[in-house]
């Protein structure tokens, strides 16, 4: 993800041209990512191309996004069709997120990821950002191990389950319609085991 290295071909958003966007811009890749929970994932990666549209621009910009009106921001992201099913919650999310960047890497997204010489040192910068617990830090890892060439010394260890070959566990395995399949799948299967084993904690503790 460096402006001299040609853009990784991105599927996320299963749109061309915020799937283009998320290819050549760190900061789109993040805010999908933030944006990634409670909605399908093409919903989520498609939110940053929708958002830099509404904003009249081919990029997002951190400066420009952090110093907007909330209100004002937050009703560019109600607009319909909405960004998010939470579009004002998330707009906050967002220019949290922006400000963050802003402040620690002069509004430089790549900055977070470009001379982390660890996966143990970028899991930890991710985790610090405003809205990534360790789960999401670590897919968005596992993202830039596998599809954006970031590849820190030890990063498949930090990103966990999430970082191993051929595993379709989440966002950072999604390269085509296929792929998006058995990654949906998959998180279908982890839900429906949640649930049995809910269950079953709950039948054990009214037998007693």
């Amino acid at each position: 993800m460096s402006p001299e290295s040609t853009p990784p071909d991105i599927h996320l958003a299963q749109q061309p041209e915020a799937d283009a966007l998320l290819g050549r811009s760190p900061l789109a890749a993040l805010v999908g990512m933030l944006l990634d929970q409670q909605v399908p994932m093409e919903w989520a990666f498609s939110g940053p191309h929708t958002i830099a549209s509404r904003l009249g621009a081919d990029d997002l910009d951190a400066h420009e996004i952090a110093a907007r009106d909330p209100e004002e921001f937050a009703a560019l992201l109600s607009e319909k069709p909405a960004v998010h099913r939470y579009p004002g919650s998330m707009a906050q999310r967002v220019q949290q997120l922006c400000r963050y960047l802003v402040e620690e890497y002069g509004g430089d997204a790549a900055a977070v990821w470009r001379d982390a010489a660890t996966g143990k040192e970028l899991l930890a910068r991710l985790e610090a950002l405003p809205g990534f617990g360790k789960q999401k830090a670590q897919i968005f890892l596992a993202l830039l191990g596998k599809q954006y060439g970031v590849r820190p010394e030890g990063w498949r260890a930090a990103a966990g389950a999430y970082g191993e070959q051929g595993s379709y566990r989440s966002a950072a395995d999604i390269t085509g319609p296929e792929s998006l399949a058995k990654v949906r799948a998959h998180k279908q299967e982890m839900k429906a085991a949640a649930k049995a084993a809910k269950a079953a904690k709950e039948g054990k503790a009214s037998g007693n």
